[in-house]
């Protein structure tokens, strides 16, 4: 199993990237998929959630409106389109796959927003 995330980086305060998690060794489109952070000292938080139809989103209020999450079950990828972001942001981004008591993650991506 792995998922490998990608399109971190620095960015100006009101700027936006987008990451991608591709996936592989398992199901993809069975799976719900999650974005989550964690900045520095402090405790790995939920940012986004698709369940495996793409039916359901979530989203944390520290986000809401700015970023997306989707996904591409043929591509067996997730992505989070993050706009107008503010340096609080800052933090490594995990994806993460869940089903069930099943869970698996990504070793993460860094996204630093700084003038």
């Amino acid at each position: 199993v792995q998922l490998v995330e990608s399109g971190g980086g620095l960015v100006q305060p009101g700027g936006s990237l987008r990451l991608s998690c591709a996936a592989s060794g398992f199901t993809f489109s069975n799976y719900h998929m999650s974005w989550y952070h964690q900045a520095p000292g402090k405790e790995r938080e939920l940012v986004a959630s698709i369940s495996s139809t793409s039916g359901s989103l979530t989203y944390a209020e520290s986000v809401k409106g700015r970023f997306s999450i989707s996904r591409d079950n043929a591509k067996n990828t997730v992505y989070l389109q993050m706009n107008s972001l503010k340096p609080e942001d800052t933090a490594v981004y995990f994806c993460s796959a869940f089903r069930s008591s099943t869970r698996y993650w990504g070793q993460g991506t860094q996204v630093t927003v700084s003038s």
